[in-house]
């Protein structure tokens, strides 16, 4: 009798054109699930399949789907990013215990954001393809664009440590950051100081927990300053949320309001360096990246 055949791989879906808006917002989303990977604590996890972890896959999946459009050739190459779950195969007395799922959970996850981080890097590539074509299409007739302004403001409160971190590494690749105190007051209001650079083309925020505050009669819970909130605001209606970055060092409210904007971990692993490095780049700033490495 003869064999079958297995069934023929069905041929991807042809390749999502997204509009630039639309690659700017799906980059935003990957972050968002990337921020929950790894806000994710794997030790609340059950002897079993979790449902939080399940949640958290579906959400994947559909961020993939959407970015990549579903069954693309680009969606199946990140699709095990939605895989978060220990598989078991086999089970017998000894297998599977809970720090079977545990490990495999802190794997999965740890894989997955890479994938997510190489999926947001290909649609900053297509955005960045969409803008050389629009360029390309318009550049006899338009002016020529003045080059963006490597002069970067830095939002900090009371942590000079961050401040200094952070202060150091723009200036190691290449940037100018321009932190408001070290600046002349000439009799200025500290708005004023900050509207006299209106050359700065994008800014860091560093939301660190220097104050407290709680709905009345709550409980206080650690918060930014008011002033870097402020802030924050300010230069998101003035240079646009895809040009500001938020770091946020250890435990500190976000306010909802804030939700839109790009804000990442300052770990201390220097993982914000290179993701700090992206949005510059995605904000259309030349980024050397052996610097980055190296800094």
């Amino acid at each position: 009798m003869a064999s079958r055949r297995p069934a023929a791989p069905q041929p991807a879906a042809p390749k999502f054109q997204l509009s630039p808006d639309a690659a700017r917002r799906g980059i935003e989303r990957l972050n968002e699930r990337i921020n929950e990977l790894r806000a994710f604590d794997v030790n609340t996890l059950p002897s079993g399949n979790s449902p939080a972890l399940t949640a958290l896959s579906a959400a994947i999946q559909d961020t993939l789907g959407r970015c990549l459009g579903e069954d693309t050739s680009a969606y199946r190459r990140f699709a095990s990013a939605a895989t978060l779950q220990l598989r078991v195969i086999m089970v017998s007395d000894n297998y599977p215990q809970r720090h079977h799922y545990v490990e495999a959970a802190r794997q999965n996850i740890e894989q997955s954001i890479v994938l997510l981080q190489e999926a947001q890097r290909v649609l900053r590539e297509d955005l960045a393809d969409a803008q050389h074509e629009v360029l390309s299409i318009s550049e006899s007739a338009a002016p020529e664009a003045p080059a963006l302004s490597q002069r970067v403001f830095v939002v900090h409160g009371h942590d000079e440590g961050a401040r200094e971190t952070v202060a150091r590494f723009l200036e190691k690749i290449g940037f100018e950051p321009i932190i408001l105190h070290e600046q002349a007051s000439q009799n200025r209001t500290v708005i004023e100081k900050i509207e006299a650079y209106h050359d700065v083309g994008f800014a860091v925020v560093l939301l660190t927990p220097d104050d407290e505050g709680s709905v009345k009669g709550g409980k206080p819970e650690p918060r930014a300053r008011q002033n870097v909130l402020l802030e924050l605001g300010y230069f998101m209606g003035r240079l646009g949320r895809g040009n500001v970055c938020a770091l946020k060092r250890g435990e500190v409210e976000i306010p909802s309001d804030f939700a839109g904007v790009v804000w990442v971990a300052m770990d201390a692993g220097n993982g914000w360096k290179q993701t700090l490095g992206q949005e510059l780049q995605a904000a259309g700033h030349e980024v050397d990246w052996n610097k980055v490495m190296r800094s």
